[in-house]
């Protein structure tokens, strides 16, 4: 064989190699770092006992992470030399849990130093609290690297917002390759956490400038909200989910088909007259085993979304901040 085919070769076996490799997989982390899973769960365990949104936050960040570049952990990157916060976008304001992800990422460095990537911790993060506030688990694929840079402007259009019509919603969603199931599901997240009142507000009394209430929310509630909010201070934060705020079950889509869901993103599934949607979420009232099965399966879709993988990106030692080494490279991205 010729040196120039023997070349040819050696290239061609190296490239299928990388391929090969550069994939995610659920036993990623099995060797270099096997009790990960534990210590993920510990730490949300005991944050649970002093916060109870404590879940609701850390998936809330994974969701936030995935529908911007895909699942790299740019949401986590505070303003830097060469990096433009994710953070600042309207959809992220607010966002809290950061002292969390700390934590984690603490006692992880601490049993497996320079291993595991801020991306995976909030996909491992996502399925641990769902597990421990009663909800299904999922095989949740692991090898994402993090990000050097974020993206300030996907994270201003790409994000959800709790004022979105339905049709606005399922753009968002196509646009990343999810369908109308998968955004009914996910949107079964909020079964835990709160809003705060800015979000909804406008339902109470003035929806779409109306000068009426919303017709799809519930009087009673309304009510209740009218109180819990009272006018000037929307920073208040009330269950997502008024029937079991912090259990993570089908209670979501069994308030939406009584008019009771929170925000206007969320009566959109049901309300929407003729929408496919409202058959999914009388499925999921109907069945909390159907909606755990499919939940668990939205979330590996969308943490397979873009990965990032080995060589690209790194492990970051500060989940907040750029490596040292690479603060260079993400200024130059930006130039």
């Amino acid at each position: 064989m010729s040196p120039f085919k023997v070349g040819a070769l050696v290239l061609f076996l190296c490239i299928m190699l990388m391929g090969s490799s550069a994939q995610l997989s659920p036993t990623f982390y099995d060797q270099s770092c096997p009790n990960l899973t534990a210590i993920v769960r510990d730490t949300i365990s005991q944050a649970l006992q002093s916060d109870v949104r404590a879940g609701a936050k850390l998936i809330r960040f994974h969701f936030h992470d995935c529908f911007v570049n895909g699942c790299d952990g740019s949401v986590l990157l505070e303003n830097q030399d060469g990096v433009e916060s994710e953070l600042d976008a309207p959809g992220n304001q607010g966002i809290q849990g950061f002292d969390i992800v700390d934590n984690i990422k603490a006692a992880i460095e601490a049993a497996c130093p320079n291993t595991v990537s801020c991306a995976d911790i909030l996909a491992i993060s996502a399925r641990e609290s769902v597990i421990l506030t009663g909800g299904p688990s999922w095989v949740v694929q692991l090898g994402r690297r993090d990000s050097t840079n974020a993206n300030r402007t996907g994270a201003e259009n790409n994000l959800p917002s709790p004022f979105e019509t339905l049709d606005q919603l399922r753009a968002k969603f196509n646009a990343v390759g999810l369908d109308s199931t998968d955004l009914v599901a996910l949107s079964g997240a909020h079964t835990f956490g709160r809003s705060r009142c800015v979000f909804f507000s406008e339902r109470l009394s003035n929806f779409s400038g109306t000068g009426s209430p919303d017709p799809t929310l519930d009087p009673t509630l309304r009510d209740a909200l009218v109180i819990a909010c009272p006018t000037g201070d929307g920073n208040n934060r009330i269950a997502l989910d008024v029937a079991t705020p912090e259990d993570f079950d089908n209670a979501y889509y069994t308030n939406l088909v009584n008019n009771r869901g929170l925000l206007q993103s969320d009566q959109e599934l049901f309300s929407t007259e003729g929408a496919e949607t409202i058959a999914t979420v009388n499925r999921f009232a109907a069945n909390q085993s159907d909606f755990f099965g499919q939940f668990g399966q939205s979330m590996i879709n969308m943490g397979n979304l873009q990965p990032l993988l080995a060589p690209n990106g790194e492990i970051r030692s500060n989940c907040r901040r750029v490596n040292p080494s690479n603060i260079t490279t993400a200024a130059i991205a930006f130039m």
